[in-house]
């Protein structure tokens, strides 16, 4: 499988609380929150990211809560994928639960604005405009079959069906 998309790039320890803010939690509608994606940082995220984009960051990204919101908001955004040097542990099993793509990279090379296609059976990811490849490590065995049924509640929906 290949993803291809543009990149915003972010910093080392970006929380819960910049993905999504506490105050915009009053809602379960992921179409509401994704308006509020990123707005620790900034307030017209939402309005330039466009469908297919890829968010990239440093080390220990969506730290802080538990609070699967932030993955929620950045889902229903219309992010691919996380590209990061590291996950906090729990945001990383939320996004493969609600079935966005975590990917690990060193992302040292990786700018703003960038296209990149990550080939997530080769676990390598070209970085178009600057003709560069570098390796990462894509979710695998049952991390890969939960994303690629869309998440963990299709995961299951899907077994029932089978057995």
């Amino acid at each position: 499988m290949k993803i291809k998309g543009r990149v915003w790039k972010f910093g080392d320890d970006i929380d819960t609380d910049i993905i999504i803010p506490g105050a915009y939690l009053r809602t379960t509608n992921p179409y509401e929150l994704a308006k509020y994606c990123m707005y620790g940082i900034d307030k017209d995220f939402s309005k330039k990211v466009k469908e297919g984009d890829i968010i990239v960051a440093g080390e220990n990204f969506g730290c802080g809560s538990s609070r699967e919101q932030a993955v929620l908001s950045i889902k229903y955004l219309g992010i691919q994928a996380v590209v990061a040097k590291s996950f906090a542990r729990i945001f990383y099993r939320n996004a493969i639960n609600n079935g966005l793509i975590p990917i690990l990279a060193n992302t040292d090379e990786i700018g703003e604005g960038d296209i990149i296609e990550i080939d997530l059976d080769k676990e390598e990811i070209k970085i178009l405009n600057k003709n560069k490849t570098i390796k990462c490590s894509a979710p695998k065995g049952i991390e890969r079959e939960i994303l690629n049924a869309g998440g963990l509640i299709y995961y299951f929906k899907e077994k029932k069906v089978k057995t």
